[in-house]
């Protein structure tokens, strides 16, 4: 059975998929109502599984009627993304954000679930067992490497 994160991430990534806008606006203790839970399970789902990284844009205001509005940051298009991930991947990336970018990749479907285990596979810290800041400058590398390479379609490609 799955657990009651994953459950109310399903739910929100769901009413985010449905949303004209593709942005929800929630009030925290009707979900926690809704899922019979703490309101901190919320906070905790939201902190971990919609962040910057993974594609997601979250603000938050607290108080009487305060609410959780949460935005899905769409890619650029295949004509930009080369240079957006230029400069989002850098000379550096650690690897939590090397994990959120992959993840927003295969979201948005530019990378298969198979290209995408394969390049958390290459770019894990149990694989580059280097010492920082080197591991950090190999992992860019490796994923820019990697993403030119998969994202760049061949000639005769359609």
């Amino acid at each position: 059975m799955r657990n009651i994160s994953d459950i109310i991430e399903k739910y929100l990534k769901s009413i985010l998929h449905e949303s004209p806008e593709g942005t929800v606006e929630i009030q925290r203790n009707d979900l926690a109502d809704q899922f019979s839970c703490v309101p901190s399970q919320i906070n905790y789902v939201i902190s971990t599984r919609f962040t910057l990284e993974k594609g997601y844009l979250v603000e938050s205001k607290r108080g009487g009627g305060g609410y959780v509005r949460i935005r899905r940051v769409e890619l650029p298009g295949p004509t930009t993304l080369h240079t957006h991930l230029h400069h989002t991947i850098g000379t550096e990336m650690g690897q939590a954000a090397a994990e959120g970018l992959i993840y927003q990749l295969e979201e948005a479907r530019f990378l298969t679930p198979r290209e995408a285990n394969l390049m958390r596979a290459a770019t894990s810290r149990e694989v580059l067992l280097v010492k920082l800041p080197f591991r950090d400058e190999i992992r860019a590398r490796i994923m820019k490497a990697m993403l030119i390479s998969l994202l760049v379609k061949s000639p005769g490609e359609g």
